[in-house]
């Protein structure tokens, strides 16, 4: 098994990141060969996707009849990357745009639920207390001196969170994985 990581070449200046073993490509056409791929897999990804029938073309292009296209998005998070950031998904939403694409036998299912997105949620509020860049030096000293008193409850949430990953999913979650089959006539 061999993995090939490819970006668009917009990643340092879009999204602050570059990795030295990943191929970056324009972000239209992979550098890929038509049938070559076993298995492509895209994690948070397809939201920063401006085009998606390009990008579920490209993946059709690429994998190999009955390969498999992975992919995970975020339902219940945040803007980010801003303004990089386009969609969020329902699991009815990604069978619709993978289903033209030749993407078949789809499974998707939550990746937590209602009790994970709260916790995820006060987490959020309270992380950026303890981190506090404030210029005011008493607002910052204040809100970071809050946040490490809120420390154990922020511990308790994080401990909560990743237990309730363990249970089904539901109309709440943090996000969503799908794997979907490549059929090619």
């Amino acid at each position: 098994m061999r993995y090939r990581g490819i970006d668009t070449d917009r990643a340092p200046e879009e999204f602050g990141y570059s990795v030295s073993d990943t191929t970056y490509y324009d972000g239209k056409r992979w550098p890929l060969q038509d049938d070559s791929v076993d298995v492509a897999l895209a994690t948070e990804t397809l939201e920063h996707v401006e085009v998606l029938s390009e990008f579920l073309s490209e993946a059709a292009r690429c994998i190999r009849p009955n390969g498999q296209l992975i992919l995970t998005v975020p339902f219940s998070a945040r803007w980010h990357f801003i303004p990089w950031d386009y969609w969020r998904f329902t699991p009815s939403g990604l069978s619709t745009i993978l289903r033209p694409h030749g993407f078949n036998a789809t499974h998707i299912w939550a990746r937590g639920n209602a009790v994970t997105v709260a916790c995820y949620k006060l987490i959020a509020l309270i992380l950026p207390l303890l981190f506090s860049v404030h210029r005011n030096l008493i607002i910052r000293f204040s809100s970071r001196a809050f946040g490490f008193a809120c420390s154990p409850v922020l511990a308790v949430l994080a401990l909560i969170g990743n237990l309730s990953l363990r249970s089904s999913g539901g109309n709440d979650c943090l996000g969503y994985t799908a794997v979907a089959v490549l059929s090619k006539d």
